[in-house]
């Protein structure tokens, strides 16, 4: 069995770990056990009451946070002609098309998402082995695959952020920064689990929301009320 440190036990007294706690009462607990020196991020982990193995139910989209996710957002477009030049005054942070697919196959990855116009996935495309595993493939579910790529660059910049179930069913998400106020996380929040409740395939039988768990990056996980949850987002 692993040692505990004595930060982590001291942490784990400070909080029932067995407790469902409404969201601004666990947003509060996030921020009063964050005791590192940096600005750690706060993160969702919510296990909904799906099947990823059937298609229907591969729950997958985008959210914008009203408050962002508090990180810089590098994103980089596959673009040509006038749709490049979109890109760049929307401000982009890279642009291009049979160059930049040439940087990245050379390795180089110093972006955090990645947009293209419609005429340019059959460059993309061929880097699918390269962005796939990454999770910086473009892809029109979540918009970014477009001819609207000053909207989607303004919209990523501010705070849009893919969802997507994994294999277990279960959405990873940054919520925001330990710094910001209980406010700002709980408004991000409701934005998200507003958008995940209003999604829920109609092939999903059963209770939707199994576990909800929010936890700052060296922090513990804190258990959230599912029917608090619903409260709070109105349904």
């Amino acid at each position: 069995m692993a040692k505990r440190s004595r930060r982590h036990k001291e942490l784990m007294e400070k909080f029932d770990r067995k407790k469902l706690y409404d969201p601004k009462s666990a947003f509060e607990l996030v921020k009063e056990l964050s005791s590192v020196k940096f600005d750690e991020t706060v993160e969702l982990h919510a296990r909904l009451g799906v099947n990823p193995k059937h298609a229907d139910q591969n729950l997958r989209g985008t959210v914008v946070l009203p408050h962002g996710t508090g990180r810089t957002v590098r994103v980089a477009v596959f673009a040509k002609g006038e749709k490049a030049k979109e890109a760049q005054e929307a401000g982009a942070d890279f642009v291009g098309a049979e160059d930049l697919a040439e940087k990245i196959e050379a390795g180089w990855m110093d972006f955090d998402v990645a947009v293209a116009t419609p005429d340019m996935m059959s460059v993309v495309g061929k880097l699918g082995r390269i962005l796939g595993p990454q999770g910086l493939m473009p892809n029109p579910k979540t918009g970014t695959v477009t001819f609207e790529v000053a909207k989607a660059i303004e919209e990523i910049k501010a705070g849009r952020i893919e969802y997507r179930v994994d294999k277990a069913g279960i959405v990873h998400l940054p919520i925001g920064k330990v710094s910001f106020t209980v406010e700002a996380l709980l408004d991000n929040f409701k934005e998200i689990m507003d958008t995940l409740v209003r999604e829920k395939p109609a092939a999903a039988k059963g209770k939707y929301l199994k576990s909800i768990v929010i936890s700052s990056t060296m922090g513990p996980g804190i258990k959230i009320d599912d029917s608090e949850v619903m409260t709070l987002i109105g349904r």
